[in-house]
């Protein structure tokens, strides 16, 4: 998955759908555009003054759900539950585990929560 089709996928086609799988492609490649965005408006903002204060928080409260939702599709796709997404909210050490589970390669062929996201690979021969 490329960096314009995950950013559509998240945005357009799952923003808010739980259910179901990510691959690392689309979670990182949506990481990635989320935080070019964010550190455009940061700059924006603080060329604004004090009116420009609230566009990050803008930028963060508009694409909330599809974080959320694409982090939850992730989790799945190792085969746990959503609700780890949670242990974020453990200090330091939460944040770590998750970049742990993100980064660790998604369950091979179907699992609890649906079909590989990744087409299977032919070898060549």
């Amino acid at each position: 998955m490329d960096f314009q089709t995950a950013v559509r996928t998240v945005l357009q086609q799952k923003y808010a759908d739980f259910n179901g799988r990510a691959p690392r492609s689309e979670y990182w490649w949506w990481v990635l555009a989320y935080a070019i965005v964010y550190i455009v408006a940061a700059i924006i903002g603080s060329m604004l003054g004090r009116i420009g204060m609230f566009l990050p928080l803008l930028v963060v409260l508009a694409v909330i759900v599809p974080t959320i939702a694409v982090g939850i599709r992730r989790l799945h796709d190792i085969d746990k539950s959503g609700w780890w997404l949670l242990i974020g909210l453990v200090p330091f050490v939460g944040g770590l585990i998750l970049i742990y589970f993100f980064v660790q390669r998604g369950t091979i062929g179907p699992n609890q929560f649906g079909e590989d996201p990744l087409p299977l690979a032919i070898p060549a021969a």
